[in-house]
C-alpha cells in the first residue's frame, strides 16, 4: 500500500490523473485513519476535477470539507465544492437544475466563509449564473410570441421583469409585450377587445415612460395609433 501511495502520487505530478485516481481509490480504505488520509484524498478530489468529472470532483470536495473540519484546506475544497457545480452548469436553453443548485452552494459558502478569499469569486459566478437564468427567462417569453401564444408570452415576459428588474432586456421585453397585447387584442372576441386594447395601451405607455428614446419609438407609436384607433372604434359601436 505504501508503494502505491508513492506511485499514485508520483502519476499525480506528472499530471496522470487517471492512474492516479485507480491507485487513490486502493488506498483511501487502508489509510483512512492516518495522518495520510487527508493529502489523499485532497488530491483523489482534484485528480477527479482535474478529468472534467465534475459531479464526482464536487462531491469529494464536499466529503472532504466535512470529514477534515479542521484542515487548513477546508475553505478552498468547500469553495471548489460549489465550483463544481458552478461547471456542471448547461448552456442557458437547457435544463437549469445545476445552475440553481450552483447559486445556492455559492450563497452557502458566502454565508459561512464571508471573510474568504473567494467570496469575490463567489459573487462573480452567482452573476453570471443568475445572467443565464434571465436569458433563459427571456427565452421562453420570446418562444411563446413566435409561436402567436400571445397571453403565455405577456405572462412570461412580466414574470422575467419581476425576477429580473435591471434585465439587460428590458426595453425589447417592454416592446415585445406592447407586440402581444396588441395581437391578442386584434384577435380576440369582441367582448374583450376594449378591455385588452386597453392593456395594449398601458404596455404603450410603459414602454415610452421607461425609454422614451426607445428604439422601438417609431414601431411603437404605430401600434399605439392602431390602438387608439380600435377603441375609438369600439366607443362608436358601445
Amino acid at each position: 500500500m505504501n508503494e502505491k501511495y508513492e506511485q499514485g502520487f508520483k502519476y499525480y505530478d506528472k499530471g496522470d490523473y487517471y492512474r492516479a485516481v485507480q491507485l487513490f481509490d486502493e488506498i483511501i480504505p487502508y489509510f483512512r485513519a492516518t495522518e495520510k488520509a487527508e493529502k489523499i484524498y485532497y488530491a483523489y478530489a482534484y485528480s477527479n476535477y482535474n478529468q472534467g468529472d465534475f459531479m464526482v470532483a464536487g462531491y469529494h470536495f464536499k466529503n472532504y470539507a466535512t470529514t477534515f473540519p479542521n484542515s487548513e484546506k477546508t475553505v478552498e475544497c468547500a469553495y471548489m465544492a460549489a465550483y463544481c457545480e458552478f461547471q456542471d452548469s448547461p448552456d442557458y436553453y437547457l435544463d437549469q437544475t445545476n445552475t440553481l443548485s450552483a447559486i445556492k452552494s455559492f450563497q452557502l459558502f458566502v454565508n459561512e466563509y464571508p471573510k474568504s478569499k473567494y467570496v469575490e469569486d463567489c459573487n462573480k459566478y452567482i452573476d453570471e449564473l443568475r445572467s443565464k437564468l434571465e436569458r433563459k427567462s427571456y427565452d421562453v417569453g420570446r418562444l411563446y410570441l413566435q409561436t402567436q401564444e400571445y397571453r403565455a408570452a405577456i405572462v412570461a415576459y412580466k414574470n422575467t421583469l419581476k425576477d429580473y428588474p435591471d434585465t439587460k432586456y428590458k426595453e425589447e421585453i417592454l416592446f415585445n409585450i406592447l407586440k402581444a397585447c396588441y395581437s391578442l387584442a386584434s384577435k380576440s372576441i369582441d367582448t374583450k377587445k376594449k378591455e385588452r386594447f386597453e392593456e395594449a395601451q398601458t404596455a404603450y405607455n410603459t414602454l415610452v415612460a421607461n425609454f422614451p428614446d426607445s428604439k422601438y419609438l417609431s414601431q411603437a407609436e404605430s401600434y399605439n395609433k392602431s390602438i387608439i384607433k380600435e377603441l375609438n372604434k369600439l366607443k362608436k359601436i358601445s
